[in-house]
């Protein structure tokens, strides 16, 4: 396996191949990533993995400094999959006119206004730095195949759109989430609980099953049954961002005609920014 830290090099080494599948990660590696991992190593003969904390998707009030850095052990999970490449770039590799403090006269992508709802709208601006980064790494790598997971499925749609909108000639695969037995969607933050908080953090995923079951059976108040999740949430003591039934192919506002749906929710428990989804069909 290389490790790669410049896109000069990287070039280099993926000249002549065949096929390239990428998977974008922040590194904190865990099951979940390396499932996204062995899922590329289905649609492609090379698989390059980025490792890059981005600074453009925090925002002033979030924990870019204190995000964790476990690259060592990163390296070595990665090298058991048999990944080819590894890209660990620093931030003035990706962003030129960055100085040490500020990203300068950065260009950035601006994502469409469904970015500013659910997530987007506590965290103004952060899908503007996903998309931008992103956009950079498919550009460096030029990829066929990258691979995403669902638990961040407003980033997942919102990708998806920036490859249709902008022609890309990549094709996004999707990773199922992996959970721990307990529910609880697989997370780099999850390392942030205390073990209580790790026992009740799993309430999250069964008021979202809760949801989908009610729906399931001819429920169609989605207000209603998003606004009980939510207090219940509220009751255990989490501070609740949103909880929010979509169409899952638009992320619009469920409607009672949509069949293919998403329900989406994100929730603090102590200081920890937890969030989950399940799709499903009606």
């Amino acid at each position: 396996m290389q490790i790669i830290r410049t896109i000069a090099k990287l070039r280099t080494a993926l000249e002549g191949q065949a096929s390239i599948a990428f998977v974008p990660t922040m590194g904190n590696l865990h099951a979940g990533h390396i499932h996204l991992v062995e899922l590329a190593k289905q649609h492609a003969e090379c698989i390059v993995i980025s490792i890059f904390v981005n600074p453009l998707q925090f925002g002033p009030n979030e924990d870019l400094a204190n995000y964790p850095r476990t690259l060592d052990a990163d390296c070595e999970k990665l090298k058991a999959t048999g990944a080819q490449i590894v890209f660990i770039p620093e931030v003035k590799e990706i962003y030129p006119d960055f100085d040490g403090v500020s990203l300068g006269q950065t260009m950035l992508i601006t994502s469409p206004p469904i970015a500013n709802m659910l997530c987007g709208a506590a965290r103004p601006g952060h899908f503007d730095g996903v998309a931008t980064v992103v956009m950079k790494l498919f550009n460096i790598v030029m990829p066929q195949v990258a691979v995403f997971g669902k638990k961040d499925f407003q980033q997942l749609f919102i990708i998806r759109e920036l490859v249709r909108q902008f022609n890309l000639p990549i094709h996004i695969i999707a990773g199922e989430t992996v959970r721990e037995d307990s529910g609880l969607a697989m997370s780099s933050r999850n390392g942030y609980l205390t073990a209580n908080q790790k026992s009740e953090a799993s309430l999250l995923q069964q008021c979202l099953k809760n949801i989908v079951h009610h729906i399931q059976h001819d429920d169609t108040d989605f207000m209603g049954l998003s606004q009980s999740a939510s207090q219940i949430l509220t009751n255990q003591g989490w501070q609740v961002d949103y909880v929010s039934v979509r169409n899952a192919l638009t992320l619009e506002a469920a409607s009672t005609e949509d069949q293919c749906m998403v329900v989406l929710a994100a929730a603090k428990l102590g200081n920890t920014r937890l969030i989950d989804n399940i799709d499903f069909f009606r």
